[in-house]
């Protein structure tokens, strides 16, 4: 489980294209300080188990799957990338629960700079959109955002300086893609909602059926 607040900014040091899959290699002297074999790292908001450690870098096997469904495979050698560190259990939440489990990809599709901010608007998959809100959090490269505006197919997003300088969100221009996460507890709150079942006290609503202690739906 991750926070969306990106401790790193590294970079690919290296890809190795393998038959269904690809091997990364990437460069975090921050992250990979005591990571092991079997650990997590997230990379642009995907999560990664570290294959090997060592001299401030990492190698990460990535399946076709993790391919398909993120931006990862348009990495290539000296590509930057965000990276953080799975959260401690007794840590502050500083951004969101992530779980670095992409929901699919987007794309830049304006920024507009100000004085001391910038906004950027970036398309949103259709089947994402529910789960987008004014004001709510999303992620998006691995870095935990609010919301500024929610339409049908885009939404807006505010960066400060220091997302800006620390991130890869202040290099990407207009036709990059970026991988997004929605909240996961809108998706649970959905599926229980279409199970007709009451999501605050795990029953079926009145008249529906008897439910058991779990809030199934009696068959």
């Amino acid at each position: 489980m991750f926070t969306g607040i990106v401790e790193e900014l590294g970079e690919v040091a290296a890809v190795e294209q393998l038959a269904d899959a690809s091997r990364f290699r990437l460069r975090g002297p921050v992250v990979t300080e005591g990571a092991k074999h079997g650990d997590s790292i997230a990379v642009n908001g995907v999560c990664l188990t570290v294959v090997e450690s060592a001299d401030g870098e990492f190698t990460a096997d990535v399946m076709r799957e993790t391919l398909d469904r993120s931006s990862l495979g348009a990495l290539a050698t000296g590509s930057r990338v965000n990276l953080e560190r799975p959260m401690a259990l007794g840590g502050r939440l500083g951004g969101h629960l992530v779980q670095g489990h992409v929901d699919g990809t987007g794309e830049i599709l304006s920024r507009t700079p100000s004085e001391h901010w910038e906004l950027v608007r970036i398309a949103l998959p259709r089947n994402l959109a529910r789960y987008v809100v004014e004001k709510g959090s999303i992620t998006v490269d691995g870095i935990s955002l609010t919301v500024v505006e929610a339409a049908a197919d885009w939404f807006s997003v505010s960066l400060i300086p220091t997302t800006l300088a620390l991130t890869t969100l202040g290099i990407k221009q207009p036709g990059d893609p970026v991988n997004l996460e929605v909240d996961v507890l809108a998706k649970y709150v959905e599926r229980l909602l279409a199970a007709g079942v009451d999501p605050l006290h795990g029953q079926t609503p009145t008249g529906s059926g008897s439910g058991s202690d779990t809030g199934e739906t009696a068959r």
